[in-house]
């Protein structure tokens, strides 16, 4: 599988996992003291070829996304659910630990931020389908949040992981749909 765009991660161990799931160029952040350099090029490879954001399922790995996000906008962001970023024996959590499989469904399933060409997904939308506000919420949210590869958020956080790698309104109701199916088998 080959990646047109440039994925930023954060180390050389990252480097090394998704080059044994993609054929790929990399830029590693070095942690979570991005510098200006780095940011440079990150800027370059957007403007020439594309960029995937692909940090690590935890708080400095959504710091870097951030920190990026707001210098670049126009990312697409892939995101690898914790329990597929966890090593085999040892403690962590990262993009290094996962699976050449669950990498390239997580590039597969990148998303672009394109807000102003979508419909935004409300909080009364999370109500409505039953993500806030009701005794199977946090289940719902735990699909959800595979479905999507998202992650798990609490019903606090839930709007703003939506927003934050802006779900599509109809991608987001899709699997909401699918989600409500499965319940009533």
């Amino acid at each position: 599988m080959k990646i047109k765009e440039i994925i930023v991660v954060e180390g050389k161990d990252d480097t090394v996992a998704i080059k044994r799931a993609v054929d790929a160029d990399t830029i590693e952040t070095n942690g979570s003291a991005i510098n200006e350099e780095t940011i440079e090029k990150i800027k370059l490879a957007a403007e020439k070829r594309g960029v995937i954001i692909f940090t690590d399922p935890d708080f400095p790995g959504e710091k870097i996304r951030k920190t990026i996000t707001e210098s670049v906008p126009n990312c697409k962001h892939a995101f690898l659910p914790k329990n597929q970023a966890k090593p085999k024996t040892g403690k962590g959590i990262g993009v290094e630990h996962a699976s050449p499989i669950d990498i390239q469904n997580a590039l597969k399933d990148a998303y672009l931020m394109e807000s102003d060409l979508q419909e935004l997904i409300t909080q009364d939308d999370l109500l409505y389908y039953g993500f806030i506000g009701d005794t199977r919420s946090k289940e719902r949210r735990e699909k959800l949040g595979a479905l999507l590869k998202i992650g798990y958020t609490n019903g606090k956080q839930l709007h703003k992981r939506l927003q934050m790698f802006q779900i599509p309104k109809n991608v987001f109701e899709d699997a909401a749909r699918k989600i409500h199916q499965e319940e009533q088998k």
